[in-house]
């Protein structure tokens, strides 16, 4: 007991890597993948293009190779390169990535939206905006909690890969205790954490989709 004690220091050092990993990720990504999800269906063809090309580019890459072309290659770019601290190139690139699949989310609830209700407000006299903004948003918000779970829950468990950039998150620190320790124990609590993290995140989003669902009851 005395030894899991010992080790519970180091390992709590490493959560709070992966929850400020994971809660800025989440502040950052969530309001540009809406942002990215209005440009994907704008009328203008040039936009919506760059923004389509975007998203392949995020959801056709792996994670890790992002963050390792954010850490090494970018810096390396004729004019433009910038040498972030490993800390903040993880973090551009998890928001870039996350807001590609969230700003998917988004569009695929905003489509399904019927036209009628577009064109309703527009009898009323609402502008695009005040549209958004009253009608279209509030209900789409409703409709992707789930997928927008699924995604979130996704994003506790890809904090892990910034251990390619030696950063000290959860997974890195049971591990540097592992080899050090020749003990496995430190593995179990990673475990534990992950699970309780996910767990309080699915219980959240639970709560929110029993919310929404007594409003349209």
């Amino acid at each position: 007991m005395e030894k899991i004690i010992t080790m519970m220091g180091p390992m709590l050092d490493g959560v709070n890597v992966t929850l400020q990993m994971f809660f800025i990720t989440l502040v950052l990504s969530l309001p540009l993948g809406l942002l990215l999800s209005l440009a994907r269906i704008s009328k203008y063809k040039p936009i919506s293009f760059l923004v389509e090309t975007y998203i392949w580019l995020m959801r056709g890459t792996p994670l890790m190779l992002q963050l390792l072309f954010v850490y090494y290659a970018l810096p390396l770019v004729p004019y433009i390169g910038i040498k972030l601290p490993d800390f903040s190139a993880a973090i551009l690139a998890f928001v870039l990535n996350y807001a590609a699949y969230f700003a998917e989310i988004f569009r695929g609830g905003i489509q399904s939206i019927e036209r009628g209700q577009y064109e309703a407000s527009k009898v009323l006299g609402m502008t695009y905006v005040q549209t958004m903004r009253r009608i279209i948003l509030p209900q789409v918000l409703k409709r992707v909690v789930p997928p927008i779970s699924n995604e979130t829950i996704t994003l506790v468990k890809d904090t892990s890969l910034i251990y390619v950039l030696a950063m000290n998150d959860l997974l890195r620190t049971a591990r540097t205790i592992v080899q050090r320790e020749f003990d496995m124990t430190p593995f179990v609590i990673a475990a534990v954490f992950y699970l309780a993290m996910t767990l309080v995140l699915t219980w959240v989003f639970n709560k929110l989709e029993e919310r929404y669902a007594a409003y349209d009851e």
